[in-house]
């Protein structure tokens, strides 16, 4: 099917998690994403852990789907030439760069707007691009923990515990995807955008919803509730006979059928637990009665009962255990994926769809600059040229990528071409 980004085409100079993160989001929604990569270094997820039994990095494979790689030398004139003919021809250019990074780099707003006017800007940093912090650096531990996002995570009492996934870094990837199609958007109807950001402090501040609120309006400072709601009782972890189940009972219709599946209808008419409040304001009570019935039966047997009424409950799986799990099956969240040597990678699909259909991911991770001959043909270049650029040390070509140079322009002594460990 014809997918909505379709013929826009999108720079990418982002790195890590936020910035590829972005570029995955709307290369998934049918955007054409050149990777462009330091032909020194890389992106550094390619290095981290844990790897496969090639070798590659699972973190990198991850979020870097659906695109094309090209590395060059960003620090070469003949290396900034071809990213600025890049950006000639993009739509959109995506950095993630400590601020003022790009500047550095020769590529301002100002010397961006003379090589493209028509050229979105999206800068995903890590304390947005105003105050006293915006030029230091930052990852998502660090802004978890100084965006409030610790200190309500974890047990209660505890010093707070960082979130599991890397939500910081995931949102701000969201909210720069979010930001592009917007600004796309506005530009279909006239309203011309040159530059959007967002950074991992104003994301995760943004998270923070009734929890800010209440620091606001209230001046109060939320705590860490463990697996308990802050403000819905029961909703939370309780242990069963077998396994921790999860289940949330949010509505008074879910509250008398809650007693009645445990057979304990009398705790309707005690003031402590007979409105919302009052069982919030009584959790922990509350919470012993409960796990004290929930311990005779097993998890499956409270799990069908509470599903059968209607309340929402669940198990508390693993990632083994939720990806292989029938729901994650019927919804096809995993898509089999053929790499260019021939073998495949399971990754999960974007969880979004269009008129009931997936969307589908179009290739696996790219290997370091296994597009460079293809990209830099597209912008013209002969493939003399491109060898030439390759022997002077400012194009690093994928070894897939090295056999078509190969075959295009063999090479001679006055143009050797390197294999990809000494072009890395």
């Amino acid at each position: 099917m014809m997918l909505p980004l379709e013929g826009i085409k999108i720079v990418d100079l982002s790195r890590a998690l936020a910035g590829p993160y972005c570029t995955a989001m709307l290369a998934d929604f049918g955007a054409e994403v050149i990777k462009v990569e330091s032909l020194g270094s890389g992106d550094p997820s390619r290095n981290w852990p844990p790897f496969d039994a090639d070798g590659r990095s699972l973190y990198y494979e991850s979020i870097n789907r659906s695109k094309r790689s090209l590395t060059i030398d960003f620090y070469s004139d003949k290396g900034r030439e071809i990213l600025s003919r890049l950006i000639r021809e993009a739509d959109v250019l995506v950095e993630n760069f400590k601020f003022g990074t790009l500047s550095k780099m020769g590529f301002s707003e100002n010397e961006l707007e003379s090589l493209n006017p028509d050229l979105l800007l999206v800068s995903i940093n890590a304390y947005g691009s105003e105050g006293p912090l915006r030029d230091l650096p930052g990852l998502d531990q660090v802004i978890q923990g100084a965006s409030g996002i610790t200190s309500v995570t974890g047990p209660q009492g505890g010093s707070g515990y960082r979130v599991g996934l890397p939500i910081v870094d995931i949102t701000s990837g969201m909210n720069g995807a979010f930001a592009v199609v917007t600004a796309l958007l506005g530009k279909s109807r006239g309203i011309q955008s040159s530059r959007v950001s967002t950074s991992l402090l104003e994301s995760a501040l943004g998270l923070s919803v009734f929890q800010g609120q209440q620091a606001l309006t209230l001046d109060e400072a939320p705590e860490a509730q463990g697996n308990s709601h802050p403000s819905i009782a029961p909703y939370g972890a309780y242990d069963t006979a077998s396994e921790p189940i999860i289940v949330a009972v949010s509505t008074p219709k879910h509250w008398s059928r809650f007693t009645t599946i445990l057979g304990t209808k009398e705790w309707l008419s005690d003031p402590r637990f007979a409105t919302g409040e009052a069982r919030s304001r009584h959790r922990v009570e509350l919470d012993e009665l409960i796990k004290a019935t929930l311990c005779r039966k097993k998890a499956n047997y409270w799990i069908e009962m509470f599903r059968e009424s209607g309340i929402p409950s669940g198990p508390i799986n693993d990632y083994r255990q939720a990806i292989r799990s029938e729901q994650a099956g019927a919804l096809g969240m995993v898509q089999c994926v053929p790499r260019k040597d021939g073998s495949e990678i399971e990754l999960i699909r974007s969880p979004m769809s269009i008129d009931g259909k997936t969307l589908c991911i179009r290739n696996a991770a790219p290997s370091f600059g296994q597009h460079s001959v293809g990209i830099l043909q597209e912008l013209g270049m002969a493939p003399g040229e491109i060898a030439e650029l390759h022997a002077q040390g400012v194009i690093g070509i994928g070894l897939d990528a090295e056999e078509v140079l190969n075959t295009l322009c063999p090479a001679t002594e006055a143009t050797p071409l390197a294999t990809i460990g000494e072009s890395l």
